[in-house]
């Protein structure tokens, strides 16, 4: 199979952005932001889809309440609560890419420095634990 396979070339070549972004407040009168629209992280943290499906569990949670409830004074609650998380997942994201990208502008202490730091966190329970935590995700916080 793989001697038939026809390959072509390449088109396009370029390396995809490590960069962080997050709106606040991720809402404006009606209009709630969910996802890439609120917030963007760099890929090394694996967090972009999950933390889409973390607003979109929030909103969903916001607007039960709102429509079956009239608890329409926990709207101002959907951005504050998605930050909180939004913040730690891009904490994780950030240190995770400064932990394993090496970037052409460090000198030997920034190397060294990561080093030690995937050192520490690959041979310690309390850094396997950070990881792990992270990875699988936090918790979900109320809304009240």
């Amino acid at each position: 199979m793989a001697a038939k396979l026809v390959t072509g070339p390449s088109l396009e070549k370029s390396i995809a952005p490590l960069r962080s972004f997050v709106v606040e407040p991720m809402q404006y009168g009606r209009l709630f932001l969910v996802g890439d629209a609120a917030h963007i992280v760099p890929p090394t943290g694996a967090k972009g889809l999950n933390l889409a499906a973390s607003d979109v569990n929030s909103l969903y949670r916001l607007l039960v309440k709102v429509y079956h409830e009239g608890r329409t004074d926990l709207i101002p609650n959907y951005s504050r609560t998605c930050l909180r998380r939004i913040w730690k997942a891009e904490r994780f994201s950030w240190w995770m890419t400064s932990m394993l990208h090496k970037f052409s502008d460090e000198e030997d202490f920034g190397s060294r420095m990561q080093q030690a730091e995937l050192d520490y966190v690959t041979g310690s329970e309390a850094g396997l634990t950070t990881i792990a935590e992270n990875y699988v995700g936090l918790p979900y916080e109320s809304l009240e």
